[in-house]
């Protein structure tokens, strides 16, 4: 290991230390709260929030128009690619804090379009991050892997030790369950989505703030989920020593 992949280790072990932690009794709290507040909803409402970001999601997965280029060259050193990912890490942050002002200061309406748009722009960062770190994302199981990257930034403290679990444990855990979107608890990915960023969204909607709630709010959630698929990505080309 060079000298900076010895420093990407020691930050890989502290983030991999804050994924591996018990639920705190705040985040337990939190979490009860949400659910009784998404008891009170109809099924009705649940299983047109379910299907409707299945639809959105797997449209984005499967779509080819997400892939651009091939994974970046092989003989690249670890520093080189991250300065590439860190680049367009950037760009994607700028973007979405774009797309949070604009829909953000149309009211509502506009303010309810950000979802869907949003959902994409997070995807194909994931999609751009995976190519520059060499992996072939025309690969369903990659594709897949994508997916619990997402769940991993935008998940309650005990889901997120349950998919850290999964992706620590990858490689063996692909050889033992069918990589099918057909196994992904849809459920429970829209849930704790949307209980992670249900306050943003609903200060975003708001007259005269919503423009900068949006921008705010969604730069932010883009480097959260930078930062996330990162270390995802270090943990499978980092030496186990």
């Amino acid at each position: 290991m060079d000298f900076y992949q010895v420093q990407v280790y020691k930050e890989l072990v502290k983030w991999q230390g804050k994924m591996a932690k018990r639920p705190s009794l705040t985040g337990v709290l939190t979490k009860e709260v949400q659910m009784k507040v998404n008891n009170l909803y109809p099924e009705k409402f649940h299983q047109v929030m379910t299907a409707g970001i299945k639809k959105v999601v797997q449209g984005v997965l499967v779509g080819s128009e997400f892939i651009s280029g091939a994974p970046a060259a092989a003989d690249l050193t670890l520093q080189e690619r991250e300065v590439l990912v860190r680049e367009k890490i950037d760009f994607y942050k700028k973007t979405a804090a774009a797309e949070g002002a604009g829909t953000g200061a149309g009211g509502i309406f506009l303010g309810l379009a950000d979802f869907p748009l949003l959902l994409s722009i997070k995807f194909k960062l994931l999609f751009d991050i995976a190519l520059l770190y060499g992996f072939n994302v025309g690969e369903l199981r990659e594709r897949i892997y994508l997916l619990y990257i997402f769940q991993l930034a935008f998940s309650s403290e005990k889901r997120r030790v349950e998919v850290y679990q999964h992706l620590l444990h990858w490689d063996e855990w692909v050889k033992k369950y069918p990589v099918t979107m057909d196994h992904v608890d849809w459920r429970t990915f829209q849930q704790e989505y949307r209980d992670y960023i249900d306050l943003a969204k609903m200060l975003q909607l708001m007259p005269g703030i919503g423009a900068v709630v949006g921008a705010v709010a969604n730069y932010r959630l883009l480097d959260k989920l930078g930062e996330t698929a990162m270390n995802c990505y270090r943990m499978r080309i980092l030496p186990d020593n």
